[in-house]
């Protein structure tokens, strides 16, 4: 990579936290502050916004498991992120706030890194132009702030372009490790099996044999068994991070819910029963749009993409709705890179007046959905 490519993705990255910190300002001066899931609690919060809103919600029980273990029903969380936090976090001392500080500079150094991997994937199939549309699309994604937060997002991409990037160059070692530390990040890496079988079998089609580079891919399910060997261990259920999904909501369900009764929970029960109350009403139309316009994706994706990124659009797509609700879908499709491929392709075809539009538009909802999160409003 040139030290100009180089440059320009840092500009991006910068550019992208100065929209984000907006959000946070806008935030601060509109949005009245809600009192619960405040990273640190109201006091630290209030104390230092500009620290503790970007561990609101999930990022308090990240926090926790970082600095103090897994208690009952924080089994949900994958072990990978809290393992690298403490891990910095112990290095700087040890205190509260070396935590969130690490947790964040991991989040944001990551996902850096993933922008750098992305741009390197990207220009082995697509021109320049598209490569810089699909990532400036992934930015102004208007749940992308999730990527500056202390969240697993940017490091479950960061493994995720990767190893699709090591697969691509045929280093399929590093394919297997790096598989097994997403798989261990978040429920969906052990997607990156199929995907990347896809992967290797495209490449090796003309040989007819199987190689030790097949074998490598084996790897990725590891992180994911080891984590269900532990739950086996402390909670006496290898499968308790689904089991105790039904904690988060009525909404979802530990059991198998399939898509089009998803569909149908939201046209015919949610979106009818919705107030006036615009924090809701704009989160629960942002998870329609999102659930719908991702089915949309994953059909023409079929024709339109290289069918391992097919088969990892598609199945972390579908893995989070198999809950019964599209809740947090706009955060989780955030590492799908292959959707951002799909959305630049028929995006390039407008004129360049609906492209600004577009573009407008995204940038708007990303600047609002964040204000309502570092204020802790629920987005995603």
């Amino acid at each position: 990579m040139s030290k100009e490519i180089f440059g320009r993705i840092v500009c991006a990255f910068v550019i992208w936290r100065a929209v984000l910190f907006l959000g946070l300002l806008f935030g601060q001066k509109w949005l009245f502050l809600q009192n619960d899931f405040l990273g640190g609690g109201k006091g630290l919060y209030l104390v230092n916004p500009f620290l503790w809103s970007w561990v609101n919600f999930d990022g308090e029980h990240y926090l926790a498991i970082a600095r103090e273990g897994y208690k009952p029903l924080t089994y949900f969380y994958f072990p990978m992120y809290p393992l690298m936090v403490r891990g910095v976090a112990n290095w700087l001392g040890g205190s509260l706030v070396s935590f969130a500080v690490s947790g964040l500079i991991i989040s944001n150094g990551l996902f850096l890194g993933a922008l750098f991997g992305l741009y390197k994937l990207l220009n082995v199939d697509y021109k320049n132009l598209e490569v810089w549309r699909i990532m400036f699309l992934l930015l102004v994604f208007p749940t992308s702030f999730y990527f500056g937060a202390f969240y697993t997002e940017s490091s479950f991409m960061f493994l995720a372009v990767w190893s699709f990037y090591f697969a691509r160059r045929g280093k399929w070692l590093w394919v297997g490790i790096l598989g097994a530390l997403a798989a261990a990040t978040r429920v969906i890496g052990i997607v990156l099996l199929p995907a990347l079988l896809i992967e290797w079998w495209l490449q090796n089609d003309k040989k007819k044999k199987v190689n030790l580079d097949l074998f490598y891919l084996f790897l990725i399910p590891i992180g994911l068994l080891t984590y269900m060997y532990y739950l086996a261990k402390v909670a006496g259920d290898p499968l308790e991070f689904l089991n105790s999904v039904e904690i988060f909501g009525d909404q979802r369900s530990a059991s198998l819910i399939m898509l089009p009764q998803v569909f149908y929970r939201y046209v015919f029960k949610i979106i009818p029963s919705l107030t006036s109350y615009w924090p809701v009403v704009f989160v629960v139309l942002i998870e329609f749009f999102i659930g719908f316009t991702f089915l949309m994706l994953s059909v023409l994706g079929w024709w339109k993409l290289r069918k391992s990124y097919w088969i990892f659009m598609v199945g972390g797509y579908l893995v989070p709705t198999l809950s019964g609700s599209f809740s947090s879908l706009p955060r989780y499709v955030l590492p799908l890179f292959p959707a951002f491929i799909l959305l630049s392709h028929y995006l390039g075809k407008l004129p360049m007046v609906m492209k600004g539009m577009v573009y407008l538009t995204l940038l708007a909802f990303l600047v609002v959905a964040c204000a309502m999160f570092v204020r802790g409003y629920w987005v995603a």
